[in-house]
């Protein structure tokens, strides 16, 4: 179970964290408050990489779980 919640919290981390990247590079033409602040592209750039640890984490506990006879 812990390794779906891994993958799944990874996942939107890196979408999320991809979206406030584009937006602080305001690359999605729209106006408002993140559009064009570099700080939130930094921000989705920690986020991407979060998520990408998460899913790591998340892939590594499921075949370790493989491994394990009778472990699902």
């Amino acid at each position: 179970m812990r390794r779906w919640i891994f993958l799944v919290l990874g996942v939107l981390l890196a979408i999320v964290g991809g979206l406030w990247i584009l937006q602080g590079l305001n690359l999605l033409g729209q106006s408002g408050g993140m559009n064009g602040q570099r700080a939130f592209a930094l921000i989705g750039l920690v986020c991407v990489l979060a998520g990408l640890g998460f899913i790591a984490a998340g892939v590594r506990a499921r075949r370790a779980a493989a491994r394990i006879p009778g472990a699902r």
